[in-house]
């Protein structure tokens, strides 16, 4: 063996041992339960429905389909929709040329426009963001990286998700609850302080909404991280808001966990609090991304409701949040 041959193996070996990737995310996290308002720009303007003018249909005559995305009209990139008023009350044309994505491939296409006592018509409805409320489930102290959510925001004309190219967090207080019945999940209603952002959106994915958090933290009470190994069968509690601004702590019991770190649905469990169940019949929407808690850990975030029985739901493990919050 020649020596080059020696030097090459032994630089070889070396590399073997270097060692891989570790988790970014700290050991010890804030796990909020903060009520939140939360809005988001999609990436384009979305057509979430059609109509017809005059008996025709401009829109299936250009071939444009609901969830399809408008990125530019006549060649100029719009960014929302007045952008794409601003255009079509500037061209004197009667078609814009259609520059839209769908399923992630691009097209073109002409759309006719029909003109009516200084209005243009165009046979679509579009919009361009979207608006609700959530919980915030934790805050990362040392990176300020935020997850809310623990599931993906889509569009309730399309169905599919958003992609973002702008969204913000607000402060938010609950003001009444409607109650769950079988088969219709109740819900949180809630006022929005768009004065005031505590954080910037960046993502949106099956996970939960992640992004940048703007305000101060308290840290004076942080959770640790648990494995999926530490979560345990049994007692847990959620944290999460039911009046105004106040976070308060309920009982659950965890029924089963499953360590898939592509599912969203990791943990399955049953609500137990007797206040919670009088005030709220169940889980409610607005509680997804309420931290799901066992002792001094954080073991999840709630992501779903069962149906057809909202006494129970379902979780995604904190690790896999924290993860996608990473990337």
């Amino acid at each position: 063996m020649t020596l080059k041959k020696r030097v090459c193996i032994f630089l070889y070996s070396l590399l073997l041992i270097i060692p891989i990737s570790i988790n970014a995310y700290s050991d010890y996290i804030v796990a909020s339960g903060e009520n939140v308002g939360i809005k988001i720009k999609s990436d384009g303007i979305i057509i979430v429905g059609t109509y017809k003018i005059d008996y025709e249909d401009p829109a299936q005559d250009a071939g444009l389909k609901i969830g399809d995305i408008i990125e530019s009209i006549n060649d100029t990139k719009v960014k929302d929709i007045d952008d794409m008023i601003n255009i079509l009350n500037n061209s004197n044309s009667d078609s814009a040329n259609i520059t839209f994505k769908r399923n992630n491939e691009k097209k073109n296409t002409s759309l006719k426009l029909v003109r009516n006592n200084n209005l243009i018509k165009t046979g679509l409805y579009v919009k361009d963001s979207i608006t609700g409320i959530g919980t915030l489930t934790y805050i990362d102290p040392t990176t300020k990286i935020f997850g809310a959510l623990g599931h993906e925001i889509v569009d309730s004309n399309t169905n599919k998700i958003i992609k973002i190219k702008e969204g913000f967090i607000y402060p938010s207080e609950v003001i009444s609850v409607t109650k769950s019945t079988l088969g219709n999940p109740g819900e949180k209603n809630a006022t929005f302080n768009f004065d005031k952002t505590d954080g910037n959106v960046n993502k949106n994915t099956i996970k939960g909404i992640f992004g940048s958090y703007t305000s101060d933290i308290d840290k004076n009470k942080l959770y640790k991280v648990a494995s999926y190994d530490e979560v345990k069968l049994g007692s847990a509690k959620i944290k999460t808001v039911l009046s105004k601004n106040n976070i308060d702590e309920f009982d659950i019991n965890i029924i089963s966990v499953t360590n898939n770190s592509e599912e969203v649905k990791n943990i399955i469990f049953e609500i137990t609090d007797k206040d919670l169940l009088n005030k709220t019949n169940g889980i409610i929407q607005g509680m997804s991304g309420s931290p799901i808690i066992q002792g001094n850990n954080i073991v999840g975030a709630v992501t779903h409701v069962v149906i057809d029985n909202p006494l129970k739901g379902y979780g995604i493990l904190i690790t896999n949040m924290l993860e996608e919050g990473e990337k």
